[in-house]
């Protein structure tokens, strides 16, 4: 499994255009062969600071991801919403298949 974490500082006065931006992108991602799961979450805080997390079977599945129009479309428009450059975080992890449950939380 691919895993990647992006944090994504939006600027304040273009939220709104990047949660509408950002949920059209989350619906094609989650939509891809390859992909495991997308989600995006904001930070508690920094709230001007969006989070996605995002889970591709395997390298080849990334490698089709980034190719896609869905991407291409990403990558063009959020330079004009974010108030810095990004920041990622890139796990190969080629023994995990995806989520798993945490053994120190249960429901009572």
């Amino acid at each position: 499994m691919i895993l990647i974490v992006v944090k994504f500082p939006v600027r304040p006065e273009r939220a709104d255009e990047w949660t509408a931006l950002a949920a059209d992108y989350a619906r094609s991602v989650n939509a891809e062969e390859g992909s495991l799961f997308f989600e995006w979450s904001r930070s508690l805080e920094e709230p001007g600071t969006f989070v996605c997390v995002e889970g591709f079977r395997d390298s080849e599945a990334g490698a089709a991801h980034v190719g896609t129009e869905a991407f291409k479309r990403f990558v063009e428009q959020a330079p004009d919403l974010v108030a810095a450059q990004p920041q990622i975080i890139y796990v190969d992890a080629p023994d995990v298949s995806g989520w798993g449950p945490m053994g120190e939380i249960q429901p009572r």
